[in-house]
């Protein structure tokens, strides 16, 4: 049995079909990349959102952790040392005495605790181990002390450790990313009064 096929003439047009032109592919091309650009830009959009919500949520709970802690000290502590505006030792009553802890921040460059604002049992000199209570803090960190309000006077500025009553933490933490915008979080906290220390006005 034999079977034979038609020649096919490649001359003759395929009924039926046809290519796209020059201009359908540029338009197709053109409409494409508009799609894929609002895509990616919805993507980046909703990636930088998430990235500023998370770090607003971070940075809030560190704030409210660290300054809880501080204030349980500030509150107990029967006298302070001020090391200079971004460290102070606190006297804390323990079941032995009186244990020194020291608040502090970290302003340098390299380190565990570097930019950080720290808690460390001790003065500022001991080898123990820094607890970090916030990452990512500012350089214009400070503390600011406070003596008792008299009556006429506005500036209630504490000058040195025996006039000192009342304690407040200034601080800034912020969060950097490559495609977002840095996300920023200011902490200023209540005046912590030193409830177990006598003061000299």
């Amino acid at each position: 049995m034999t079977i034979s096929t038609p020649p096919i003439d490649s001359h003759r047009p395929r009924s039926g079909r046809r290519a796209f032109t020059l201009t359908e592919v540029l338009v197709s091309a053109a409409l494409s990349s508009l799609i894929m650009a609002g895509v990616l830009s919805a993507f980046l959009f909703i990636g930088r959102t998430g990235f500023s919500a998370s770090s607003y949520s971070e940075m809030e709970s560190q704030l409210r952790r660290a300054l809880d802690t501080f204030a349980q000290d500030a509150r107990m502590a029967g006298g302070i040392t001020w090391n200079h505006a971004q460290s102070i030792t606190l006297a804390v009553p323990t079941a032995g005495g009186m244990q020194s802890v020291t608040y502090a921040y970290d302003n340098g460059a390299t380190g565990p605790t570097a930019g950080c604002f720290y808690r460390l049992p001790g003065g500022p000199d001991s080898t123990a181990p820094r607890r970090v209570l916030v990452r990512d803090v500012a350089s214009d960190f400070n503390f600011t002390r406070y003596k008792l309000e008299q009556d006429g006077v506005t500036d209630n500025v504490a000058l040195n450790d025996l006039e000192t009553k009342l304690v407040q933490v200034n601080l800034r933490a912020a969060r950097t990313a490559v495609t977002a915008a840095t996300t920023s979080q200011t902490g200023r906290s209540a005046r912590f009064v030193l409830r177990n220390k006598r003061v000299t006005n």
